[in-house]
């Protein structure tokens, strides 16, 4: 029989991301960020390749790549209202890592299988976040996507990508639950 973890199943059937735009200060300072990241990096890793790698980025950091979202949209023709919504989520920020998918040469690991990976890394931080009591969200944005945006913002090299950016802070307003998946319309058995 297995030995069940209730309490952890709860956890994941009752999980919530709370806005970024609602996580405030404090934010988990770097002792209490290590248990997290490394709770993130405990993933599924088909050939052990370790596909990926976290970026935390304090407030400093998120001001900084602010300040390079105006020029990036402007090159890009994005509006006005989504320069300054894209702005806003690293210039209200108070602490986010980004998550890099970094593949790896691999003869037996096709890329998208290392890309998997890398998106369970950024399940896992928000939910060991979520777990140990801070608000947590996963975003990414049109300016991750941009290769020199994401070189001079993150010196990203050119075959890795932003996975996304896991915001975590004091939750200041709880979010209403939102519709649910219906099980039925998303899961079906084969026993044949």
């Amino acid at each position: 029989m297995p030995d069940p973890n209730p309490a952890a199943l709860d956890f994941l059937l009752t999980r919530r991301s709370r806005p970024a735009k609602t996580l405030g200060l404090p934010v988990p300072d770097r002792a209490a960020l290590g248990p997290l990241l490394r709770a993130a990096l405990r993933v599924p890793d088909h050939g052990k390749l370790e596909p990926w790698r976290l970026i935390v980025l304090e407030r400093a950091a998120l001001l900084r790549l602010a300040a390079l979202v105006p020029e990036t949209g402007a090159r890009l023709g994005r509006a006005p209202e989504d320069i300054a919504k894209q702005q806003a989520q690293f210039a209200e920020a108070h602490l986010a890592v980004a998550v890099i998918a970094a593949p790896q040469p691999s003869g037996k690991i096709p890329p998208v299988e290392q890309g998997h990976s890398a998106a369970c890394v950024a399940f896992a931080l928000l939910s060991a976040a979520l777990a140990a009591g801070w608000g947590a969200n996963w975003l990414s944005g049109w300016a991750s996507h941009d290769r020199s945006f994401r070189e001079a913002a993150l010196g990203l090299g050119a075959s890795e990508s932003v996975v996304g950016f896991i915001h975590i802070g004091t939750e200041t307003a709880a979010p209403p639950e939102r519709p649910r998946p219906d099980p039925a319309a998303k899961i079906s058995w084969v026993s044949a």
